[in-house]
Order: structure tokens, then C-alpha cells, then sequence
């Protein structure tokens, strides 16, 4: 004879409550805030180098597979203790592109959106919402976005 609970064997039933417990606890990561830079640094450096930068403003400089980028802080409170967003940007000065070939890159793909600046240099950005925070893991994931994206953009739209 089996114990029955809402006619479901009692094993059965345990067995989804500690799965539901288990799926619950996996999704409860920390967060990244906008004003953890120091976070977003170390998730570069596991990229390839990330240093934090100040001029008029701070930023993240790194490099991923010999390409430098910066990541821009943006839409921040008054003493830039938190930023809502953040846009990766990197330029190629003196690299000649074809205007076709950047409104294709931007027919074709989501997440960076390339352009050639006032001084005709080819740029790829990406904006990241971190309004409410993010997951380190999603944040890692957004990372590799941008480093796939420079990679095919450098490949395909570059030549290099």
C-alpha cells in the first residue's frame, strides 16, 4: 500500500517539492548593481585585461583577443555612485569600410550596432540595461556577446 496525498504517491510528491526547491535556489544569484564597477572590471579581466579609468568621467578600459574597447557608465546619479546602463564601444581609426557593409551588419544583427563616426572611422557599441541589476552570470553572457560581436566584425566587416 503507498501513502497517497491528492491521490499522487507521497514520494512523488516530496520528490517535485525538493526539485521546485532545488530550481528555486539555483535561480537566486546575486546581482550586479549599476554602482559595482568593480564587479564589471573583474568580469573583463575574465575576458581578456579590464582596468578602471578616469578622465572627466570613469570608464572601463580592456581588450578581448587584442581588440581594445571601453565600457562607458551612462544615465548615473548626480556623484556617479550608480549608472543605469552601459555602452561597450570600440573604434578603428584610419580603417576604411564600406557603408554597405555597416547597413548590412546592422540589418543582420541584434545586439552591436556599428557606424562610421565624424572622422570615418568604422565603431561597433552595444548598450546593456542594468537598471534594477543584473545576474553576474547574464552579465558574463553580455560580455561574450560583445566579444563574438567584435570578432565578426572585425572579420566580416573589417577584413581584419
Amino acid at each position: 500500500c503507498v501513502p497517497l496525498l491528492g491521490g499522487y504517491p507521497v514520494r512523488f510528491i516530496a520528490t517535485l517539492l525538493a526539485c521546485l526547491c532545488l530550481a528555486g535556489a539555483s535561480q537566486a544569484q546575486t546581482l550586479v548593481k549599476p554602482g559595482e564597477v568593480d564587479q564589471i572590471v573583474d568580469i573583463a579581466r575574465g575576458f581578456g585585461s579590464g582596468t578602471l579609468e578616469k578622465d572627466e568621467t570613469e570608464y572601463v578600459r580592456g581588450r578581448i583577443n587584442g581588440t581594445l574597447y571601453v565600457i562607458f557608465f551612462n544615465d548615473c546619479n548626480s556623484d556617479r555612485s550608480e549608472c543605469q546602463s552601459l555602452q561597450f564601444y570600440a573604434s578603428w581609426e584610419g580603417v576604411p569600410v564600406d557603408q554597405a557593409a555597416i547597413n548590412g551588419w546592422n540589418r543582420d544583427k541584434r545586439f552591436a550596432k556599428a557606424y562610421i563616426d565624424a572622422e570615418n572611422d568604422p565603431v561597433l557599441e552595444m548598450d546593456v540595461n542594468l537598471r534594477h541589476g543584473v545576474t553576474r552570470g547574464n552579465l558574463e553572457d553580455t560580455f561574450d556577446w560583445w566579444r563574438l560581436s567584435l570578432r565578426e566584425f572585425k572579420s566580416g566587416i573589417l577584413k581584419l
